[in-house]
């Protein structure tokens, strides 16, 4: 079967026609524009349509045809039969193509106000990029816009918007646009204080009667003022003579962070991999990802010996260094390259991670982990994650209402 020759491309300077319906919205509406411009001649070369607050706005970019004149008198003709406002203008060409260099601008702000949407707009306009779409991923419990950007460098701007993010209180992230954004991907989280609102070590001295004593040396670790593995010994003496059994009540105790099970369900809905890597110990790490479907788990091990703790770990320390070396091995499992992996934490010991990673969120963190990841979330929801992906709130709560999944609080813990 002989194969059909492509189309001929329009011409740049062909006359085409720019049609704008404003109006409240109602079912009908589509129809009858197109109706009216169903003529032999005319072609569709782009729409755009969206609904805000019960209006709509149609825009729609046609080939003049043979007699533009007759084609605008029967879109206004339609648009006073819907009582609705019609612009037409007339021109010549399809739309510019968009500037080299495509990303995307997401914002996450509770509340999200003008004066931070102007401000960020604004650096893009001095930076000579363009904002082609704007979409609302999510209204409750953050309000996230997405800003499809061409014209513009991703390193280069995320510098730029670090200091408007800071300045208005939002979380913006930026990441490169196209195929790259899609398909399947790795996600690492850190555990204690960001999949779990918990530091187990905090938890497991308190039954020692050194919860205080080890939270100051947690709080100074995750700072970065001391070195984790040293730290760590130091902390795990302290849990010397505790009975095996604690593991479990401990186990029990653990608060997952709101949004955590939103975040992997949705995740392995889509076909991700999901993965923890934690400073804390795998005899509670461990259940906990069975628990969630988490298909990958690293962490310490205590050392016991006839069911009591040592005070010590047995096997080589999960630090900084070891997180990231997880994080490769984790991609390299999946056949993944690092550049679609997402890597979130909150301490200093998740930096060489979340510099490995694709993409390196730091989730409610430290100043100094904030200031050299890719970007932050500073909502206590970790499924505001979901919208650093393209993946908007609407999607989510329909793929939750189709499996009769309900969301236990404004996160979807």
């Amino acid at each position: 079967m002989p194969v059909p020759a492509l189309p001929a491309q329009p011409a740049h300077d062909a006359r085409t026609v720019l049609v704008t319906v404003t109006g409240p919205d109602r079912p009908g509406v589509t129809w009858e524009v197109f109706e009216a411009v169903a003529v032999p001649g005319i072609e569709v070369l782009d729409v755009e349509q969206v609904v805000v607050r019960g209006n709509l706005t149609l825009a729609v970019l046609l080939t003049a045809g043979p007699d533009e004149g007759a084609v605008m008198a029967a879109v206004h003709a339609a648009g006073a039969r819907l009582g609705m406002t019609v612009s037409c203008v007339a021109g010549s060409g399809d739309n510019a193509p968009r500037k080299a260099g495509r990303l995307h601008v997401t914002v996450l702000g509770a509340p999200l106000l003008p004066s931070a949407v102007a401000s960020i707009a604004g650096r893009l306009a001095g930076r000579g990029a363009n904002i082609d779409r704007i979409r609302r991923l999510s209204r409750w419990p953050v309000t996230t816009l997405e800003f499809d950007v061409s014209g513009d460098d991703v390193l280069v701007l995320r510098r730029e918007l670090a200091a408007e993010a800071v300045s208005h209180r939002v979380d913006i992230a930026v990441s490169p646009a196209g195929l790259a954004r899609r398909g399947r991907r790795l996600v690492v989280m850190d555990v204690d204080s960001t999949l779990i609102q918990d530091e187990v070590i905090e938890l497991l001295a308190e039954h020692a009667g050194r919860g205080a004593e080890v939270a100051a040396v947690t709080e100074r670790a995750m700072r970065g003022e001391l070195d984790f593995a040293a730290s760590l010994h130091e902390r795990v003496a302290c849990l010397a003579g505790l009975p095996e059994s604690v593991l479990a009540e401990v186990r029990a105790a653990v608060r997952l962070t709101p949004g955590a099970r939103t975040l992997c369900r949705t995740l392995r809905r889509l076909g991700f991999t999901l993965a923890v890597v934690s400073g804390g110990f795998i005899e509670v790490v461990g259940p906990l990802a069975e628990e969630l479907g988490i298909q990958h788990a690293r962490a310490n091990r205590l050392e016991v010996v006839d069911g009591v703790l040592t005070g010590r770990v047995v096997g080589e320390v999960v630090d900084r260094a070891g997180k990231a070396a997880a994080l490769r091995a984790f991609a390299e499992a999946e056949g993944l390259p690092l550049e679609r992996t997402v890597a979130i934490g909150d301490g200093a010991n998740d930096l060489d991670m979340l510099a490995a990673a694709g993409l390196g969120v730091a989730f409610n963190a430290k100043p100094v982990v904030r200031a050299q990841a890719d970007t932050a979330v500073n909502v206590p929801y970790l499924d505001a994650v979901l919208y650093l992906l393209g993946i908007p709130r609407a999607d989510v709560e329909d793929a939750d209402d189709a499996d009769g999944t309900t969301a236990g609080d404004p996160g979807g813990a």
